[in-house]
C-alpha cells in the first residue's frame, strides 16, 4: 500500500498535478527525499519505488549452518532445557550467539518446543519484597529425583533472601530441622543474622498443637528445637498461610528442578555428598545469574561476633534427670555419666543434654561441660528428633556406638 500511494503521488507529480511541498506532505518525508524518490522513478519506472532490500536475505538472518547445529543439539541431549538456558548454553558452550524469539522459533520448526508450559493463575495482589538485603529470607525444602533415576530421592533445604534473590542451601536425605540448622549456620557465620524467616507451617519451624488446660493454665508454650534456637538469636519467625505467600522461594525450586538437576546429571552425582559437591560449586553460578539489586543499599544482618560460640547455639537442647546409677537416656540408648571434677556424682540432678550438627552429644551442668559422646560409624542418631523418648528407654549393658571422650582441662 505505500508503494502504491507513492505511484499514485509521483505520477500526479510528474503530471505536474501537485508541487514537490504537496507530494512531500502527503508522503510524510522531506521535499529532499521526494526528490530522491522522483529521480529512482524516472530512471526505473515503477521499479524504482519498489524498496531494494526485497527478496534479499536479511544480514542477520541465522545462517543454515547454524540452524542445522542448534536442532542437532537439541535432538541430542537438550529437548528438555527450556528456551532460555538453552540460550544461555549456545552463548557459554558453543559460543552461538541468537535471540530468545529466533531460538524459539527454531524449537517450534524443529518440533522442540519449550518444556515448561506457562499455566494461567488468579489474580494476586504482588507483596512489596523487602528493601535492604538481610531484612528477610524465605526458607523451604522440596523433596526431588533431584539425581533422576542415578541415586535416592532428596531434600534440598533453601534460604533465599528476599532483597536480592541470593540463595542458599544443602541436600539431606529428607527434611529434617537439622537441614534448616546447617543453612542457618552457614548464612550466620558468612553473612550475619537475619532480622526474620518467612516459612510455611510446618512442625520443624513452630507446633501449631493446642496445649492442654493443665498446661495453659501453668503458662507452658509449645516450641521446636529450630524455634528456639530462632529466639536465642533474635530472629523472627514469620509463617506463611499459602505456598503463594512465599512465592519467591517457591518459584526458586521451579528453576532449580529445571538447571539444577542438568548440573547434577552434567557431573554423573549420584550419592548425596555428591549432590552437595556439585551445589557447593552451581550456587556461585546462580546468584550471579538471578541476584538483583535491593532497593536500598546496606545490609540489615547483624555482624556474628567472634565470642558468638556456634556450637552452643546452632545444636539441639534436651532437659534429662540424672539416674542414681549416674546414666541419662536419649532415642532409647543410656548414656555413662564420669565422675567429673565438678560433682562426686549427678544422681538426681537436671542436667542439659545438646545434639550437635557433628552428631555428638554434650551433656551439660550449670553451664559446664561434664560429658562427651561421639557418634560411632553407622550409629543411626536422629538429629532433631521431635519424637518423645520413653519414660522407660531400653537399657543395654554397655554402648559400643557411643563413645565418652575426655574432657580437656580448659
Amino acid at each position: 500500500m505505500k508503494e502504491i500511494k507513492r505511484l499514485k503521488v509521483m505520477t500526479m507529480l510528474e503530471g505536474k498535478l501537485m508541487t514537490r511541498a504537496e507530494a512531500a506532505e502527503k508522503l510524510k518525508v522531506s521535499e529532499r527525499q521526494v526528490y530522491r524518490i522522483q529521480k529512482s522513478y524516472r530512471e526505473k519506472g515503477e521499479q524504482g519505488l519498489v524498496h531494494g532490500n526485497r527478496g534479499k536475505r536479511s544480514h542477520r538472518r541465522i545462517d543454515n549452518e547454524v540452524r542445522d547445529k542448534i536442532k542437532s543439539l537439541l535432538e541430542d541431549k537438550f529437548a528438555d532445557y527450556n528456551t532460555l538456558h538453552f540460550k544461555e548454553i549456545l552463548a557459554e558452550v558453543f559460543g552461538i550467539t541468537i535471540s530468545y524469539t529466533t531460538l524459539q522459533n527454531i524449537r517450534r520448526e524443529a518440533g522442540y518446543p519449550t518444556p515448561r508450559k506457562k499455566k494461567s493463575q488468579p489474580h494476586r495482589t504482588r507483596r512489596t519484597p523487602r528493601p535492604i538485603y538481610g531484612m528477610m529470607l524465605q526458607a523451604d525444602a522440596s523433596i526431588h529425583p533431584w539425581l533422576e533415576e542415578r541415586g535416592p530421592k532428596l531434600a534440598l533445604v533453601a534460604l533465599i533472601d528476599d532483597a536480592t534473590n541470593k540463595v542458599w542451601g544443602t541436600f539431606r536425605d529428607y527434611e529434617d530441622a537439622a537441614g534448616y540448622v546447617e543453612v542457618l549456620q552457614a548464612i550466620c557465620l558468612s553473612e550475619g543474622i537475619p532480622m526474620a524467616l518467612y516459612t510455611d507451617k510446618r512442625n520443624v519451624f513452630q507446633d501449631q498443637r493446642e496445649l492442654s488446660i493443665e498446661d495453659q493454665l501453668a503458662g507452658k508454650e509449645r516450641t521446636t528445637h529450630f524455634k528456639a534456637i530462632l529466639d536465642h538469636l533474635g530472629i523472627e519467625l514469620i509463617q506463611a498461610d499459602s505456598p503463594q505467600a512465599k512465592g519467591r522461594v517457591e518459584r526458586l525450586f521451579g528453576t532449580l528442578q529445571d538447571r539444577l538437576v542438568k548440573a547434577l546429571r552434567e557431573a554423573n552425582a549420584q550419592t548425596l555428598a555428591e549432590a552437595n559437591q556439585v551445589l557447593r560449586e552451581y550456587l556461585p553460578k546462580h546468584n550471579q545469574r538471578f541476584m538483583k539489586k535491593p532497593a536500598q543499599e546496606g545490609s540489615a544482618f547483624v555482624p556474628w561476633l567472634p565470642e558468638f560460640a556456634p556450637d552452643e547455639l546452632f545444636c539441639f537442647r534436651y532437659t534429662r534427670r540424672v539416674r542414681n546409677d549416674n546414666t541419662i537416656s536419649f532415642d532409647n540408648v543410656v548414656l555413662q555419666i564420669p565422675p567429673g571434677k565438678y560433682r562426686e556424682h549427678y544422681a538426681k540432678a537436671t542436667v542439659e543434654l545438646r545434639q550437635h550438627l557433628d552428631c555428638t552429644l554434650t551433656v551439660h551442668y550449670h553451664g559446664n561441660q561434664i560429658a562427651r559422646f561421639e557418634q560411632a560409624k553407622g550409629f543411626p542418631l536422629r538429629i532433631g528428633s521431635f519424637v518423645p523418648v520413653p519414660e522407660e528407654p531400653v537399657v543395654v549393658d554397655f554402648i559400643p556406638d557411643l563413645l565418652p571422650v575426655k574432657l580437656s582441662d580448659n
